[in-house]
């Protein structure tokens, strides 16, 4: 991919194993649109392996279906998100309730919902985004020192740990995974962009500067690369 050679380079934002459903190593736009700064956007999601399918859950697919699956059974609900890169927090909001259980049907019709009656508009300074907050989720945005912005959205109630203007170092915990806004199954949205107002913002497309890809039945390291949707993924210190 010729883009790839100006990608901005960026620590991974997790730790442990996952795959990336929605990644720009798969198809650009990674998500179908440009709105947002969402054209590079990547989503990370963590499933068991060992079954068939996306089962990012500790329950049967028939339960999910029929009756939805708690969020704490959800195998990335509530992992820590840490900082790719040294920087400064330019918003982070919190306080958007989570479904207390993840199901297709219902979690599908908020997305729906939200498409629908989606209508964002100009905040003041320091919550510029807050009236997209029913599409994001919990989120943060937090501008990196090579002067691109980096967004994490979807995140767990209650559990982001920084606030506007403070000064963060690589590999801080930031918050943690949910399942709150446009969100079909706990996983975090992450994205680089040219500025921090998404009305306008360009996506910016990055690379991690390592991780391993289980290949041939082995882990090898990858540098500077991104995932494709099928890649088996982890993260290590």
């Amino acid at each position: 991919m010729p883009e790839m050679e100006n990608a901005v380079v960026v620590d991974f934002p997790l730790r442990g194993e996952w795959m990336a459903p929605n990644t720009p190593g798969k198809k650009i736009p990674s998500h179908g649109t440009n709105q947002l700064g969402q054209r590079y956007a990547i989503d990370l999601l963590q499933v068991d392996w060992g079954k068939s399918g996306m089962h990012f859950f500790n329950a049967s697919k028939l339960r999910y279906f029929l009756f939805g699956v708690p969020l704490d059974n959800c195998l990335c609900w509530g992992k820590e998100v840490h900082a790719p890169c040294e920087g400064r927090i330019i918003e982070a909001l919190d306080g958007q309730r989570e479904r207390k259980r993840v199901h297709l049907l219902s979690d599908l019709f908020i997305v729906f919902k939200n498409a629908i009656t989606f209508n964002p508009k100009k905040e003041g300074i320091g919550d510029q985004n807050k009236s997209l907050q029913p599409v994001l989720g919990n989120y943060i945005i937090m501008e990196c020192k090579n002067k691109v912005f980096a967004m994490f959205a979807h995140l767990q109630k209650d559990s982001i740990r920084v606030s506007a203007n403070q000064e963060v170092i690589k590999g801080e915990v930031l918050g943690k995974v949910g399942h709150s806004g446009n969100s079909t199954a706990p996983h975090l949205h992450f994205q680089l962009m040219d500025t921090s107002d998404l009305l306008v913002a360009k996506g910016v497309l990055f690379v991690f500067r390592e991780y391993e890809l289980f290949k041939e039945g082995t882990w090898k390291t990858a540098y500077e690369e991104v995932p494709s949707d099928k890649d088996r993924i982890r993260y290590r210190l």
